[in-house]
């Protein structure tokens, strides 16, 4: 068998649904999601292979105008995703609120579609959370709006949330893929570490969790992550993480009055674990206060977050 392989990146503003696009492509969670923006801060290979083909995906931060270290991180991340790529998929939302009536797109997407053309990456535009349009008519004028920026390969609109439309997609990206050995193993699913995405869930339930400026200023430090047998022989996983937030008050207010808030957040993250080592967890959670680290570069690093 003659094998293929194509890199894929995806990308696009905060909060269009990436990270659950990629999820859904694998039939299976590696990407953090939640309804906060730049929930994904690094990029995250998926790698999704069919029969001859295999493709793999890097999910990336969304592109946003950064206000600190971290941001700037995560924009570089962005662009790191875009070397290299065999095509990219910029995906918007079917529900985006235009600013203006005429043909003027959000200056985000503007910055990418330059950097795309600049690159001349073959690019197909995803238009998710069409579940969420009640008028699909409207769905003519956003695909005009776009397509007068930019000359795509394909305009694919889906739902990464149902999957209507993603083996559409799937069957159009096929066609960028180049005779290649496979990169990964057909059962690999990310090149994501164990640890990583221990850190991940556990920073996924604060955000879920948590409201406002809270969980932007959230890092998590795995600091101990060993599986062993118990005494009766069967495996645990133990993990003790520290919760990092810049202020006093959001200690505060992620521990919670009488610990509340961290046990919820730590109860959630701990089934999360379990379901995906097939094991059981033993999950204990620190908070402790680092002011600024997003403007921290030494902290940034140490967290992985560059």
């Amino acid at each position: 068998m003659k094998t293929k392989s194509a890199f894929i990146a995806i990308i696009g503003r905060p909060n269009v649904g990436k990270s659950s696009l990629m999820n859904k492509i694998l039939g299976q969670k590696v990407a953090i999601v939640s309804n906060k923006p730049q929930t994904t801060r690094t990029k995250i290979m998926g790698v999704h292979t069919k029969g001859e083909t295999q493709l793999v995906f890097i999910d990336t931060p969304g592109f946003h105008k950064p206000r600190n270290e971290l941001d700037k991180n995560m924009n570089k991340a962005v662009a790191d995703g875009m070397a290299d790529v065999d095509a990219a998929v910029l995906t918007i939302e079917a529900v985006t609120a235009f600013k203006s009536d005429n043909e003027s797109l959000p200056p985000s997407e503007v910055q990418l579609i330059e950097e795309l053309k600049k690159r001349k990456i073959k690019t197909v535009l995803v238009i998710n959370k069409i579940d969420l349009l009640e008028d699909k008519e409207k769905l003519f004028g956003i695909i005009t709006r776009y397509c007068n920026n930019m000359s795509f390969e394909a305009v694919i609109p889906l739902s990464a949330k149902t999957g209507d439309g993603v083996e559409i997609l799937l069957s159009e990206l096929d066609k960028f893929s180049k005779p290649s050995p496979h990169y990964f193993a057909a059962d690999d699913i990310t090149d994501q570490p164990e640890k990583v995405m221990v850190a991940e869930m556990i920073r996924e339930k604060l955000l879920l969790t948590l409201d406002k400026e809270v969980p932007h200023g959230i890092a998590i430090d795995l600091e101990r992550f060993v599986e062993r047998d118990t005494v009766s022989g069967e495996p645990i996983v133990e993990i003790e993480a520290t919760v990092i937030c810049e202020k006093e008050s959001h200690k505060g207010i992620i521990i919670g009055k009488s610990g509340a808030v961290l046990k919820k957040i730590g109860t959630m993250a701990r089934r999360d674990i379990e379901r995906f080592f097939g094991i059981k967890a033993n999950l204990k959670l620190w908070v402790k206060v680092k002011e600024d680290w997003r403007n921290r570069q030494g902290l940034i690093h140490t967290f992985g977050l560059d």
